[in-house]
């Protein structure tokens, strides 16, 4: 399989504080780390705004935590708390010291690191979380029982600036997604820059798996390789922990009406597999830069689910918890962040996918809607990710409110 090398990045200036914590140095003086307030008007407003939402008999749902711009989480294994990922330049810790039905503290995380964009947190398999930016990947030791202060002890997996070449970085889809698979590699997904793109990127791109899903050792960086390509930005990935096969959403090209393309949910049985971006999404042909006047390449794999267009199917998971009814058992619940290039908004919602006895997808129906307002067509919440905790409930994270809730069942 072709290796994916980046070249090496520019000068920068000397990251201090990072050096510091590889070493176990004192990077900061100040041991205060402020909290977020988990009680008051803005609080009260959400769980208001939860009234609305619409669930299957014997669900409910409840404010878990006030967490700003609460993007993808990583449910610790060993202790009563989760880390949460952002857009900006935050990643929150987030405990339940009580282990109630809400979380008691949120606060920012190796607060002395100054982090871009790190939207992907995952987990190795002896508990080490992973933290993946916009291009640098860190690996924190301990981190759920070491997060107390400001310096954490951290691994430089990837260095700032390695994970793409440094001229390819942009605004636009760059937020991280990883997991780690039981053959203990780290799984990344990277989401191409454009909306589509051009012709003299795809040799570059195909080789460092920008468009696709790259893996490597989560504490070194080493044995790096393109895992999966063909993948316009998939910000959502997550693996059946039946078969380990692999499971990703794609988000699709804009531009194109309000009906097409269709979102994806895909399933990865191999590596090396070629899920047929930009030439083809869904069943729809790409015909920015021409792409739809090629021959179809060969060995397209095709999506397993087809959704709503322009929904922005984002994180997902397997509910691997006993609580639920058993048609929810071993299926896929995944986030719908909800559209922005549609004239009739779309999206803002769980959804679930059952799956067949030989591990294909079977129906995928809404789970829970009614974050976006039918009347006003606004959006009063964007879930993110969903997670499961240990008690057989679930988790989504909502960046726009800001919160994280949480989805439990009662019973008929």
């Amino acid at each position: 399989m072709a290796m994916a090398q980046v070249p090496p990045a520019a000068p920068v200036g000397p990251p201090a504080n990072i050096e510091k914590l590889k070493q176990m140095k004192v990077a900061t003086t100040d041991l205060n780390i402020p909290v977020v307030p988990q009680t008051g008007p803005n609080a009260d407003a959400i769980r208001e705004n939860l009234k609305r939402i619409k669930l299957p008999p014997g669900f409910k749902i409840s404010l878990y935590a006030v967490v700003p711009d609460a993007r993808h989480m990583a449910v610790a294994p060993s202790t009563n708390m989760l880390f949460v990922g952002t857009r900006k330049t935050t990643v929150w810790a987030v405990t339940n010291r009580n282990s109630g039905e809400m979380a008691t503290e949120v606060k920012s995380f190796a607060p002395s690191l100054k982090f871009s964009v790190p939207n992907g947190v995952c987990w190795t398999r002896d508990g080490f979380l992973i933290v993946a930016e916009h291009n640098r990947v860190l690996n924190f030791p301990a981190a759920e029982f070491f997060y107390e202060g400001p310096d954490v002890a951290v691994i430089e997996v990837v260095p700032q600036g390695k994970l793409i070449p440094v001229e390819e970085e942009s605004y636009n889809h760059g937020a991280r997604t990883c997991r780690v698979g039981k053959d203990g590699m780290l799984y990344i997904t990277l989401g191409q820059p454009h909306n589509v793109q051009p012709r003299d990127k795809l040799k570059l791109y195909d080789g460092l798996g920008i468009g696709g899903i790259v893996r490597m050792n989560p504490f070194d960086g080493s044995k790096r390789e393109v895992y999966a390509r063909g993948i316009r930005n998939s910000v959502g990935l997550e693996f059946n922990p039946k078969n380990n096969e692999l499971w990703f959403t794609d988000n699709q090209t804009d531009g194109m009406g309000d009906l097409i393309p269709a979102g994806e949910i895909n399933r990865v049985t191999k590596a090396g597999q070629f899920f047929g971006y930009p030439w083809i999404q869904g069943k729809t042909r790409i015909t920015e830069h021409g792409y739809d006047k090629d021959p179809l390449p060969p060995n397209v794999t095709a999506a397993e689910v087809l959704t709503d267009a322009h929904a922005a199917d984002l994180g997902l998971t397997f509910y691997t918890g006993k609580k639920f009814p058993a048609k929810y058992q071993g299926g896929i619940f995944s986030a719908q962040h909800g559209s922005w290039n549609r004239t009739e908004p779309i999206g803002a919602r769980i959804m679930f996918t059952s799956l067949k006895a030989n591990g294909s997808a079977d129906k995928t129906e809404v789970f829970a809607e009614g974050w976006l307002d039918p009347e006003t067509r606004q959006y009063r919440g964007r879930p993110v990710d969903v997670a499961n905790l240990p008690d057989g409930s679930l988790l989504v994270s909502d960046d726009f409110a800001g919160a994280i809730y949480r989805i439990s069942y009662t019973g008929p």
